[in-house]
């Protein structure tokens, strides 16, 4: 009978992977009211967080509005486009 060894590392490490960001464009066609209602609707931030946000896109031309797993993210920008914004997924810098 093999010799079992008892001396097992239960500490095992979860790791997700490099997280990535979801950032919408500036873009021409829509107005800054209707970008701040999609933030507020689809990712739940307040008013202020919201339009914060919205300035950041139209002054800056793009703003990182969510942070995450890559999956998430690709939902997060998929649904952007559904909502007519300019939107992509870009890994964060390690």
């Amino acid at each position: 009978m093999p010799q079992l060894d008892h001396r097992l590392d239960l500490a095992e490490s979860l790791t997700l992977g490099t997280p990535w960001n979801t950032v919408v464009w500036d873009d021409p066609v829509n107005l800054m009211t209707y970008v701040s209602w999609v933030f507020r609707n689809y990712f739940g931030f307040s008013s202020a967080r919201a339009d914060e946000l919205m300035l950041q896109v139209h002054n800056s031309g793009s703003a990182v509005v969510a942070t995450g797993t890559r999956e998430e993210m690709e939902r997060h920008v998929a649904a952007m486009h559904g909502f007519g914004l300019l939107s992509t997924l870009v890994k964060v810098p390690e």
